[in-house]
């Protein structure tokens, strides 16, 4: 599998509160700032608006 190139972003120009909070000593990146960065990492970030969210209801057909 193919490493995805995303460019970081300096921490100058993050907002906390905006951009991400800190939780436990870790930064925790909000929707904003994942949607702000323009794609997935593929790292499974809590806020993030590119994968399926499970929506807890049976989607069965049958």
């Amino acid at each position: 599998m193919a490493k995805k190139n995303i460019e970081p972003v300096s921490a100058e120009l993050l907002l906390e509160g905006v951009d991400y909070y800190l939780e436990k000593g870790y930064w925790v990146f909000t929707e904003h700032y994942l949607l702000k960065r323009g794609q997935c990492c593929g790292s499974g970030c809590r806020h993030c608006p590119y994968r399926k969210k499970k929506t807890g209801k049976n989607t069965r057909t049958s």
